[in-house]
């Protein structure tokens, strides 16, 4: 399944990467301390968080992530953009709680990325 795949099915709105959105999604990680995501999260994962701030957009490029799905509505500042645009870290945004995203790629066949 690829990034635009998984917005497709999830009805995700696109905020930054639109370029890597045909990167293969390797698995899903959910959680909200970027301790937890740099410690488990793997290259090519989807990482599924309430936070919208610069550093999210860092651990994503550290750790090469396909992309990260931000929560219930949350929007990133204009810098956390303007870093995920520079960096190629594709931005998603959802309406749904992390619950409801992380059981709908569990649906989707998408495994745990740790």
């Amino acid at each position: 399944m690829t990034v635009q795949d998984l917005v497709a099915a999830l009805r995700l709105k696109v905020l930054t990467g639109e370029a890597a959105l045909q990167r293969e999604v390797s698995g899903g990680y959910a959680a909200d301390l970027l301790s937890c995501a740099m410690a488990r999260a793997r290259a090519g994962n989807v990482w599924v968080t309430l936070q919208a701030h610069a550093n999210v957009v860092a651990v994503a490029s550290l750790l090469d992530l396909a992309a990260v799905i931000i929560t219930e509505g949350v929007e990133p500042d204009p810098a956390a953009r303007q870093k995920a645009d520079e960096e190629g870290v594709v931005l998603l945004s959802t309406p749904q709680t992390t619950y409801a995203v992380v059981a709908e790629m569990a649906r989707l066949g998408i495994p745990a990325g740790s």
